[in-house]
């Protein structure tokens, strides 16, 4: 059955239906629901990309389940290889772009702006862990691999732009 009514109350179970109940607005719900956003912002990417990028993003989102699966106390935890497959990614592709010499503007095209958004609320997903962090056991891969997470997703964007013939556009600070 999709639905219960156990949550009604404003509570849920963490991993395989335990009996203990958490808050839904606690830091480890907010975890969980942040890289679960993520997880569906890559999904809408992926429909956008080509077959590079939407491969890429379909790994990324098997891992998110991994990440997932250590937050709600599941013996799971991301392997170092994942991490260094995110770095390995990102140091090719940075080789087909420019140098960063200052910030950029999100958007481009469409994909660029899907990329970009993402990219935020992975930073944000991180940010959820972390607090999470500061509470109970959470292992060093899984920040590793959210940090990885959002330097990808921001060389993705540049990719995609770079690639389409869009220039970057740097913040106006007046």
């Amino acid at each position: 059955m999709l639905f219960t009514g156990k949550g009604d109350d404003g509570n849920t179970n963490l991993f395989g239906y335990c009996d203990q109940r958490i808050s839904k607005s606690s830091a480890i719900a907010e975890a969980l629901g942040a890289v679960d956003e993520i997880n569906s912002l890559l999904g809408v990417a992926k429909m956008a990309a080509g077959e590079k990028i939407a491969g890429i993003l379909d790994q990324v989102q098997h891992d998110l389940f991994i990440v997932q699966a250590e937050l709600a106390g599941a013996k799971k935890e991301i392997v170092r290889e994942k991490i260094v497959a995110l770095e390995n990614v990102i140091q090719e592709i940075e080789q087909e772009l420019p140098p960063i010499k200052t910030f950029f503007i999100a958007g481009g095209t469409p994909l660029a702006a899907q990329l970009d958004h993402a990219r935020a609320v992975a930073r944000r997903a991180e940010r959820r862990v972390v607090k999470v962090s500061e509470e109970r056991k959470v292992s060093l891969s899984a920040l590793s691999y959210l940090n990885r997470l959002s330097s990808l997703l921001y060389v993705l964007a540049r990719l995609e732009n770079h690639k389409s013939g869009i220039k970057e556009k740097s913040p106006r600070y007046d």
